[in-house]
């Protein structure tokens, strides 16, 4: 099976790019923006007419789309991961491989969801911020496009790799540096959020599933459990071996925001206030994984504890 990667440098791409590698009846071809990539193409400006000679030079069976951006303005976040998708759909439509497409769809697509409940694919999506938009319509794009294609829904994917930039990523490098410079007191913010968090790992087991499979329109995956951040700090903590205390900020009212880890403050720098877990999902996330287990015979392998001890490995190893 010859399968074309498109994001294979990106966080979830590296883990599918080796799951895939690892089977040998697949057949990989990358392409991306990197000077690594087998093939370069910017989905984000490059033409469907491009790729579709491309798609009929390499005929693949499948095609797995973990491009994308997480971080940006509005007009960057919807080039990237709405412009880019409606480009593959069209080179795809106009190519005679007939390749099944799998797209990396994302929790923050369903928006804020009731605390307690388990969100499944069959929920109405009311994305709370502009990355969820441009990936909700991305996910639009592909379930009209006519195409053999299947959306997986990831929600907060972690692990090795995970980016410094992301909650558990800020947490991990604010107590490797009080650890560094001994201080016994952390403070911290913004840990109020109860989240999916899922091994990126397993993310790409499903990801290879889904190639395989014939399944199509929106699967979730995720642990199926809520985790608050708060007890993700304290397990990251155990891991790192970090005696001393964690304290949280509370979120006084007003707009001020701030990072999610700080070490200690004196009184002549007041403590920073809490912000939201910057996805527009509110409080509470925690996604129904039925539909993965029946129609991929996927479930998620790795605990959060390990996921948390490979984040911190990482970043105890930086200078």
């Amino acid at each position: 099976m010859r399968v074309l990667l498109i994001g294979a440098n990106g966080f979830i791409g590296r883990f599918v790019a080796d799951r895939l590698l690892a089977d040998p009846a697949v057949q990989l071809t990358a392409l991306g923006r990197g000077d690594d990539a087998d093939v370069r193409f910017d989905l984000a400006t490059g033409s469907p007419g491009a790729l579709t000679r491309f798609l009929d030079a390499v005929h693949p069976g499948v095609v797995v789309n973990c491009a994308g951006a997480t971080r940006g303005g509005a007009r960057e976040l919807t080039r990237h991961n709405t412009v880019a998708v409606a480009t593959v759909c069209e080179a795809l439509r106009r190519s005679g491989c007939g390749a099944r497409l799998v797209q990396i769809g994302c929790g923050s697509e369903y928006g804020p969801s009731q605390p307690g409940s388990s969100t499944a694919e069959d929920a109405v999506p009311r994305p709370g911020g502009p990355y969820g938009v441009s990936k909700l319509a991305a996910t639009e794009l592909v379930l009209g496009s006519g195409l053999d294609a299947v959306v997986l829904r990831v929600f907060s994917p972690v692990g090795p790799g995970t980016p410094a930039g992301s909650p558990l990523g800020r947490l991990a490098e604010a107590m490797r540096r009080a650890m560094q410079s001994g201080d016994g007191e952390l403070k911290l913010g913004g840990l109020g959020a109860q989240r999916d968090f899922v091994d990126v790992r397993d993310v790409a087991r499903a990801v290879h599933a889904a190639s395989l499979s014939a399944a199509q329109g929106v699967i979730n995956i995720g642990s199926g459990r809520a985790v608050r951040l708060r007890d993700a700090a304290a397990v990251l903590a155990r891991v790192a071996g970090y005696g001393g205390a964690l304290h949280e900020l509370d979120a006084p009212p007003g707009p001020l925001r701030s990072a999610i880890g700080h070490p200690r403050t004196d009184s002549e720098h007041p403590a920073p206030v809490a912000y939201p877990y910057p996805d527009g999902c509110g409080s509470w996330q925690q996604a129904d994984v039925r539909t993965a287990r029946d129609r991929l015979g996927w479930r998620p392998r790795i605990n959060l504890e390990e996921s948390l001890a490979d984040i911190w490995m990482e970043a105890a190893c930086r200078i």
